[in-house]
């Protein structure tokens, strides 16, 4: 199963969940990813750029896709259809959806978002706007403007079925 929505939807928490919940492993491509490259997100973006950033995230995407278990994906893996094909060849997608008033009340409150610190809110939903169509894709879609609990119930629910 791969979850996939916006930054701040709620994947990764989501995920973790889901997770502890079913024993099976969760396999966070944003962690993954600063695992790899031995740095924060932020860090990677600053120092090296988005580009290096991408192309790390397309390399460890296939590692993430584990038959059986729970892949947290990162808002712009999908962005190229190489990796969606990949995502939807290899998983049962999930998407959360969260209203963007919503999500931008989640990452305007955490740090270490590169693609939205300093970025006004418009900026921010412009950005939400271009990723939703993919996110739409997805086969199955969860309302993620609730509880994580309840979230992660459906999602659960989903992928039993």
């Amino acid at each position: 199963m791969a979850l996939v929505g916006f930054m701040g939807s709620g994947k990764s928490v989501v995920g973790a969940l889901v997770a502890r919940r079913t024993g099976v492993p969760l396999f966070d491509l944003d962690q993954m990813i600063q695992d790899a490259a031995g740095t924060s997100i932020a860090e990677l973006f600053e120092t090296k750029g988005e580009p290096a950033f991408r192309e790390l995230e397309a390399r460890l995407l296939p590692s993430a896709l584990q038959p059986g278990a729970i892949a947290a994906l990162g808002g712009g893996s999908l962005i190229d259809d190489a990796s969606w094909k990949l995502v939807a060849a290899r998983a049962v997608t999930i998407y959360l959806e969260v209203p963007f008033d919503t999500i931008w009340e989640r990452i305007r409150k955490l740090s270490g978002r590169p693609l939205a610190s300093g970025r006004s809110r418009d900026e921010v939903e412009a950005l939400f706007e271009r990723r939703r169509p993919r996110y739409e894709q997805a086969q199955h879609r969860v309302d993620g403007d609730r509880p994580p609990p309840q979230v992660a119930d459906e999602v659960i629910k989903l992928w039993s079925a």
